[in-house]
């Protein structure tokens, strides 16, 4: 006969985003409703590692969160168990290497006393939840990305607050650079997906829209804007994906790869502003929104989907299942395998009706289309 659960642990991993304390609360809540204890681990998956990171969560000290953005519980992108940073002790020059402390994890997850571990993060830390899970620990998933690049679910929460704050910088930018006869570039994240930019340049009225998953010519993005400059429109926004590519370049960074992390991407939009106003003698100004994005209060949407996510990964555990991540599938949340969810990144789909509406209200897209 299994032993009852008694005692879960809540982590969130990787980037920051709009909706992780709703979720923290709803997890803590719906954990006390079946009389199980709670245990916050900080700093993504450090607290499993150094115990000391760790804090006793309760209906008090969740009090008060949903709207809050960022995390109770910290975070860290530089956490991953099956690669820890380790000097190299051969080294003389103490160059970084990576070492495999996942057992580790395992080890203070049985002397902690837990029976399940809810992992929220994206597509990086749903890989290690899949590899802690492959390893026997309990593990469910909770997708978190502003990106929304995670495959198994509609969408991520966090992503119609990013996508809301871009869409309100690009109506905000129309009225100055309508008043200067300027063209404004708008650098967004979202790395190697382009959902944030697709959606804030639609819902923004932006007159072009780069993103990763079709690569641009800058020459289409100029004629755009000299049509419009021929028909007595005199500025043009455009709004720039960090992870776009012209067709005969690379990625833009500005550092390069240390320690197994993702390479840090940005300055294309100060690339795309220099190229448009060499090309058409206009004045271009570049704005990156950055960390804008990430932080802030979750939108309604974020925090109601947030707060699902939560309840349901609960009620996954109550259910004895693990090695899954919780997915909207509207109108129900289900599970997905981890596995299924870390395959690849959703990147979007080039004959989506978001994409056909894209081109259909004049949207440039970098490239040519009749």
């Amino acid at each position: 006969m299994r032993q009852p659960i008694r005692r879960i642990a809540v982590n969130t991993g990787g980037g920051d985003a709009p909706g992780l304390n709703a979720v923290i609360r709803a997890v803590v809540l719906s954990a006390e409703r079946r009389g199980w204890e709670v245990l916050g681990i900080r700093k993504g998956y450090e607290g499993l590692l150094d115990t000391s990171k760790t804090m006793p969560l309760n209906r008090d000290s969740v009090r008060g969160i949903t709207h809050l953005g960022g995390t109770i519980l910290g975070t860290s992108n530089r956490g991953d168990p099956f690669r820890m940073p380790a000097k190299d002790q051969g080294d003389s020059g103490g160059a970084l290497s990576t070492v495999d402390r996942s057992d580790e994890v395992l080890q203070n997850f049985r002397r902690l006393g837990l029976d399940a571990l809810i992992a929220i993060g994206g597509d990086g830390s749903m890989r290690i939840a899949k590899g802690l899970a492959d390893k026997g620990l309990p593990v469910v998933g909770v997708p978190k990305t502003i990106d929304n690049d995670l495959e198994g679910t509609l969408v991520t929460f966090g992503f119609d607050t990013a996508v809301t704050v871009a869409s309100e910088a690009v109506d905000r930018l129309h009225s100055t650079a309508e008043a200067h006869e300027r063209v404004f570039v708008i650098e967004l994240m979202g790395r190697y997906a382009g959902w944030i930019a697709l959606h804030a340049a639609i819902a923004g009225g932006a007159d072009a829209a780069l993103i990763p998953e079709i690569p641009f010519d800058i020459d289409s993005v100029c004629r755009k804007i000299m049509d419009r400059e021929s028909k007595g429109r005199h500025f043009s926004l455009v709004v720039v994906a960090e992870g776009a590519t012209p067709i005969d370049g690379a990625l833009s960074t500005k550092g390069s790869q240390e320690g197994g992390r993702q390479p840090l991407l940005g300055g294309l939009g100060e690339t795309v502003a220099r190229q448009i106003q060499e090309r058409t003698g206009k004045e271009t100004r570049t704005v990156v929104l950055g960390h804008l994005q990430r932080g802030g209060t979750p939108t309604p949407r974020d925090r109601i989907l947030a707060l699902r996510f939560g309840a349901a990964a609960v009620r996954v555990i109550a259910e004895r299942r693990s090695g899954v991540m919780v997915a909207l599938d509207p109108p129900l949340v289900r599970t997905v395998p981890l596995a299924d969810a870390t395959r690849r990144l959703k990147t979007v789909p080039l004959d989506s009706d978001t994409i056909c509406t894209a081109r259909e209200i004049g949207l440039c897209l970098g490239d040519e289309w009749e």
